[in-house]
């Protein structure tokens, strides 16, 4: 029998639908994943198969097939586990979406049953308002993430038999939701503020023109001088992030799983500090599969570069292309991804030894 479920991967910062399809067949008992499974995914079998044994169902003793389309596509990731597992009850006839509904599975199983929480649920949640589905069904961890997302009902399960029961119709779960508003406040509390600094009026005005007009700063003065601490309060000043900017900021800390679990928005603006001994692909980004570097994490905000000579000449040179664009392009073999990098840089260095030498003399 052959039952199909709709899950997401990631390209990128976006999301794209992958149907999971899963065929169990008479013969020899196999477990077999088709289409470009990586690591994560081709492991995920064991997961399953004591996931659905530990939550109380009976794991077929027969050939199955799972098929993850579109198959040319890399999946990465331990996020196909939940549908996965609810494609073979379905298949079996035991997970039947009461009155055809469809739903966005997501999530990782432990052995026991439990559903773990995932990175780039946003992503997903934002694309899925396009799949024509009845809601997303996430760990209960990531519900509140899901659910910046309007117009999209999301559900949040602790275990597989809950997903069971709540798509038979068996229980009822209430739809997550969120304030955004408050989320906002959230974000601007604690913060270090401009406002504490005394003293260093010329520093700050200088800072007050950068940020008013989005220019880059080089601040150049002795150790113990200020300028960590200066920097580190310039995002208090820049505008505040708009929703969009909110969102787009934080998808590309989901999809790296760097979202805080108190936090479901990125609210206020990103500030990113980089030591100097991070390689080329830290900064820019990159990899075997390619993941946004420093530059995109400090989209919509400050990227500060603290003793600015003694970084790499190669990484400092690759910072052209985000300085001029506003994004990077990662260009592989079998693929191409852009990541947005619009952000503000800011750099610090002391003053060459020849001048402290002049001083002394």
């Amino acid at each position: 029998m052959i039952a199909k479920v709709l899950s997401g991967a990631l390209l990128g910062i976006d999301a794209y639908p992958v149907e999971v399809e899963v065929d169990i067949a008479l013969g020899l008992p196999q477990f077999a994943t088709v289409g470009l499974p990586e690591g994560a995914v081709k492991e995920s079998k064991d997961r399953v198969k004591s996931a659905i044994k530990n939550s109380g169902y009976e794991f077929p003793t027969r050939r199955i097939t799972i098929n993850l389309a579109p198959a040319d596509i890399r999946k990465d990731g331990a996020a196909l586990d939940l549908p996965m597992a609810m494609g073979i009850l379905g298949a079996m006839g035991i997970a039947r979406p009461k009155d055809g509904r469809r739903f966005v599975f997501m999530g990782e199983l432990s052995l026991d049953g439990r559903v773990k929480p995932v990175r780039g649920v946003l992503p997903i949640a934002v694309a899925a308002r396009a799949w024509n589905v009845d809601g997303l069904i996430l760990p209960e961890e990531n519900a509140p993430e899901g659910a910046i997302v309007d117009n999209l009902p999301v559900y949040g399960v602790r275990d597989l038999g809950e997903a069971v029961s709540f798509v038979n119709g068996e229980r009822e779960l209430e739809p997550c939701r969120v304030d955004v508003a408050d989320l906002f406040r959230q974000g601007s509390a604690g913060e270090e503020d401009f406002s504490e600094v005394r003293g260093q009026e010329h520093v700050k005005r200088a800072l007050e023109v950068s940020a008013a007009g989005g220019h880059n700063l080089l601040m150049s003065g002795p150790p113990g001088s200020g300028k960590t601490m200066l920097a580190r309060r310039l995002p208090t000043i820049l505008p505040p992030l708009s929703f969009e900017e909110a969102l787009e900021t934080t998808k590309i800390h989901s999809i790296l799983g760097l979202l805080p679990r108190q936090r479901a928005l990125i609210s206020s603006r990103p500030f990113r500090s980089p030591h100097h001994t991070i390689s080329d692909a830290g900064l820019i980004g990159g990899g075997t599969n390619p993941r946004p570097g420093e530059v995109s994490l400090s989209h919509n905000g400050v990227l500060f570069l603290d003793e600015l000579p003694e970084f790499k000449k190669n990484v400092l040179e690759m910072l052209r292309q985000p300085l001029e664009d506003g994004q990077v392009t990662i260009a592989r073999a079998a693929l191409s991804l852009t990541y947005p990098a619009s952000f503000m840089m800011v750099a610090a260095l002391n003053p060459w030894s020849c001048v402290h030498l002049y001083q002394v003399v």
